[in-house]
């Protein structure tokens, strides 16, 4: 939270947690005060505990309050999360101010802005393509064109998008592309003179108390746009409050109420199946839902569900590899729920459902403490050949109460992870999918021969799970993730003894 905001408004006790609330904050309430029963919250979370591969947090929102909160250790309030594509939203209402400051308009033509980086000679499509288009995901593109679309190359991106092919008329065609969202962000960069990031930052990040927002660039120094973005899950549901109320926050007309309603409404048919939250339609940024609701969404379930009629918000952090799921799960176990009036006071199951979020956690590697081989293995270095995760040496240190360090040399670089007995233990780690290396780790012998430890990269949705099998003088390293966007195991290595 930024320093120069307006400090407390008040303490909030949620179980044996103490957590100061800043100004911009939104002010909590029992769930029964605002129509919903805590015995359903508490389903819920039960739900997603048992249905879900995991989910990391969640804030639900209800007549401006929030009434439910939860992080499943070691995420934690304080700590921010990867975006992934809901980051597109917020790119969108990057497009609605710049619109509002008279910087560009929704039918201004993509090439107009970069005259430098067009093909020689255009094509009709490209010619039509408006920044309409670009928000609507309704391009012309075919998503083969578009699927490898290199977001780290070193040579312009703007000029990479205008020379694909544009086989259909722009405007015709549902195709989720994001590097039309990166087009976005280049476009607000250069009317404005500023990212989209910065650009954001006093109109909607610091009147939302959303400090710090770190958002990945381009190496043209464009904020990505279409992902990038890591905020908490209290920023995600203070954005989507702010769409609820139209735009309007403490007083102040944040977004213009029209680019709201017009950014969150049917502008494309993408299917017709409708039982599918992905055949709603689509808005500027933004999908439709089933139920007459709205949503920003990410990969691994990242969530900013705006419902309008029951006046709620739910924001969510996840990593599951079936999002569908967690929709499902709102659906059924919150959205029945809600009633239109306060429902009378239940300390019981409003205990209930306090204790259940105050000891949210993720389940550690289940085993032993000791092993027969640790004490063998401790203090002897296994040497790897070179392999794709540059992993060169590892050796595994005990302590006199069971505790665990691995020690892990990569790209020549010696990394100390202390992995908790039941709990998790903070550190930073280079094994990390994402670009995050912070780390919490827990492990133990979950066989004679092997030690497994459980690595969350808790500003992120992965976790690496690495198993090493000690067979005589080799050490069999296997490691995997829980979600990716390819493979999620990784070839075995085996290292010897050095």
């Amino acid at each position: 939270m930024k320093t120069l905001l307006p400090l407390v408004l008040g303490v909030v006790f949620l179980g044996a947690a103490v957590t100061v609330r800043a100004a911009t904050d939104l002010p909590r309430s029992t769930p029964e005060a605002q129509g919903i029963p805590s015995a359903a919250i508490l389903d819920f979370v039960a739900a997603a505990d048992r249905q879900v591969d995991t989910i990391h947090s969640f804030m639900l929102v209800r007549h401006g309050h929030v009434v439910a909160e939860g992080w499943w250790s070691p995420y934690a309030a304080e700590s921010p999360h990867v975006l992934f594509s809901l980051s597109k939203s917020f790119t969108s209402t990057a497009v609605g101010l710049a619109i509002s400051d008279g910087k560009l308009s929704l039918d201004d033509p993509v090439l107009k802005f970069f005259p430098e980086d067009a093909p020689a000679a255009p094509s009709e499509n490209l010619k039509a393509m408006r920044v309409r288009d670009l928000l609507t995901m309704s391009t012309g593109h075919h998503a083969e064109d578009i699927a490898g679309f290199d977001f780290n190359a070193t040579a312009s991106l703007t000029k990479a998008f205008l020379a694909l092919p544009v086989a259909h008329k722009p405007g015709t065609l549902f195709v989720y592309n994001t590097p039309a969202t990166y087009m976005l962000s280049a476009i607000v960069q250069k009317v404005t003179g500023q990212t989209v990031r910065d650009y954001l930052e006093p109109r909607l990040f610091a009147p939302l108390g959303i400090g710090q927002p770190v958002w990945e660039a381009s190496a043209q120094g464009v904020s990505l746009g279409g992902f990038g973005l890591s905020v908490r899950t209290g920023d995600i549901a203070r954005f989507g409050q702010l769409y609820l109320q139209k735009g309007r926050w403490e007083g102040k007309q944040l977004i213009p109420s029209g680019w709201v309603e017009t950014a969150t409404a049917r502008q494309v048919s993408n299917g017709s199946n409708p039982e599918s939250d992905w055949d709603q339609g689509y808005g500027f940024q933004f999908w439709r839902c089933r139920h007459g609701f709205y949503r920003g969404d990410g990969a691994f379930g990242q969530f900013c569900i705006v419902m309008p009629e029951l006046d709620a918000v739910l924001a969510i952090t996840s990593g599951t590899g079936d999002m569908g799921l967690v929709m499902n799960l709102v659906w059924d176990k919150l959205v029945p729920a809600m009633q239109a009036g306060p429902l009378p006071a239940n300390d019981a199951d409003r205990a209930k459902l306090a204790t259940a979020l105050s000891h949210l956690a993720l389940p550690s590697p289940s085993g032993e403490a000791a092993s027969p081989v640790a004490a063998p293995a401790a203090g002897h270095a296994y040497i790897f050949p070179e392999n794709p995760q540059k992993i060169e040496r590892v050796a595994l240190e005990t302590d006199a109460r069971g505790g665990v360090t691995l020690v892990v040399r990569i790209a020549g670089t010696d990394e100390r992870i202390a992995c908790g007995r039941n709990a998790w233990t903070r550190g930073s780690s280079r094994l990390s999918p994402a670009r995050s290396q912070l780390v919490a780790a827990s492990g133990a012998w979950t066989a004679a021969d092997t030690y497994t430890a459980k690595l969350w990269f808790y500003e992120t949705p992965f976790a690496v799970t690495l198993a090493l099998r000690f067979q005589g003088d080799q050490l069999l390293l296997d490691q995997s993730v829980n979600v990716s966007f390819g493979p999620k195991v990784w070839p075995q290595i085996v290292g010897r003894r050095g």
